[in-house]
């Protein structure tokens, strides 16, 4: 499924905000461009950053009746992806929750395939449903579990009027109902049947000094984003994270081999660029995978 081709809408669930775009991005192999919340979208430099990163606004009652026209814009761009056979993520519920549960579907993801295929445009619909160990502990598991391809020779001829949307969200809704699993919160042994993955004896033993070391270096900075965001990000945590330490990490790997360096004057210190990020990595290989 990495490597399906356009013209194809990713029809997805929607747990963890832009995160899933992102992840999703980078592990296909032909780009995607994702639907995402119009408020993001504020002022024409940010608007033009989110563009850059092939991301569309996609406005909503509660951001305004007004801006609801300038989804047709986005509409009308998503069908000339679809003509370029590009590929295009739709969150499908139209708001992200984190939560082990399946939403009601908006009518989006319908519109745009209808719209499409009255344009004899050859467009595939891929159902997803996108699973994560956890929202806000550091180092999670994931799970993207995709569903059969919905295409227009699925429906009836000629049944392209408002039954169309509905028996469409119908389907959708039957494939996503069991790509997405149903958890509740306070269920660990469900957690732990679903994204518990156990680890070699010898994948301890490489990693355990370097993951000890990476867990006492990296700890501080991601316990201060943390303090930082924990009561105001809600659910945008992880994309918050994700975003800061990606801005962030690079910089404390740098000061800090900095300061090592103007400490012991030794040039060996620049080596620290490579092995603190080894250690870090070492720790996520051996992370605590289910939080108790």
């Amino acid at each position: 499924m990495l490597r399906e081709q356009g013209p194809l809408l990713i029809a997805a669930n929607h747990p963890n905000s832009f995160l899933d775009a992102i992840i999703l991005d980078s592990i296909f192999k032909s780009p995607i461009y994702s639907l995402a919340r119009g408020d993001a979208f504020a002022g024409k430099f940010i608007s033009k950053i989110l563009l850059s990163l092939n991301m569309l606004p996609v406005y909503r009652m509660s951001e305004g009746v007004e801006n609801l026209e300038n989804n047709f814009a986005t509409f009308n761009a998503c069908q000339k992806l679809f003509e370029q056979n590009k590929i295009v993520l739709i969150f499908s519920e139209g708001k992200c929750m984190n939560e082990w549960h399946l939403r009601p579907l908006k009518k989006g993801t319908a519109r745009l395939a209808l719209k499409a295929w009255e344009k004899d445009i050859p467009l595939k619909v891929l159902p997803l449903g996108i699973n994560y160990s956890s929202f806000r502990f550091y180092g999670k598991n994931m799970l993207f579990n995709f569903g059969n391809i919905i295409s227009q020779k699925d429906f009836q001829p000629g049944n392209l009027d408002g039954k169309f949307i509905k028996e469409f969200n119908e389907k959708l809704q039957s494939q996503l109902e069991g790509l997405v699993h149903e958890i509740d919160a306070s269920d660990k042994e469900k957690l732990k049947k679903y994204f518990y993955i156990k680890q070699p004896l010898f994948k301890k033993i490489i990693f355990i000094i370097p993951a000890i070391i990476g867990f006492i270096i990296n700890a501080p900075l991601c316990y201060i984003i943390h303090l930082i965001i924990k009561k105001s990000a809600e659910d945008h945590y992880d994309s918050i994270v994700t975003a800061l330490l990606f801005l962030l990490y690079p910089l404390f790997t740098l000061a800090i081999t900095l300061i090592l360096f103007f400490i012991t004057r030794s040039s060996y210190c620049f080596l620290l660029l490579i092995l603190l990020p080894f250690t870090l990595w070492s720790y996520l290989q051996l992370k605590r995978q289910i939080k108790k």
